[in-house]
């Protein structure tokens, strides 16, 4: 089965507390069932030209593009964006279709 991936890399403004951001995330995903996982990370060490500024990434599993929209669209979703993009210095978003390759056994 192929699931519908979000996925956000956010570089935040100076003096934001990342963890205080994740911890909304975590508790947003909690509150809308259709958000079958979140995970998320801070880049320790990648080379600041490749980096280009990004420490965070944020990923968000869903059944399909409809179950994603039912999230974005969702009022608790809308009132923790709005926060997050107050934030956030600069974001890249990807919103696709996950095609997994596993490794032979």
């Amino acid at each position: 089965m192929a699931y519908f991936r979000h996925m956000v890399l956010v570089k935040f403004k100076e003096g934001v507390v990342a963890e205080d951001m994740v911890k909304s995330s975590e508790e947003l995903v909690k509150k809308i069932d259709v958000v079958k996982s979140f995970e998320w990370g801070e880049d320790i060490g990648t080379p600041g030209t490749l980096r280009q500024g990004y420490t965070h990434a944020f990923v968000m599993k869903f059944n399909n593009k409809d179950d994603y929209e039912t999230f974005r669209t969702h009022p608790e979703h809308e009132k923790t964006s709005a926060k997050f993009q107050a934030a956030v210095e600069k974001l890249i978003q990807l919103n696709f279709p996950a095609i997994l390759v596993t490794a032979a056994a």
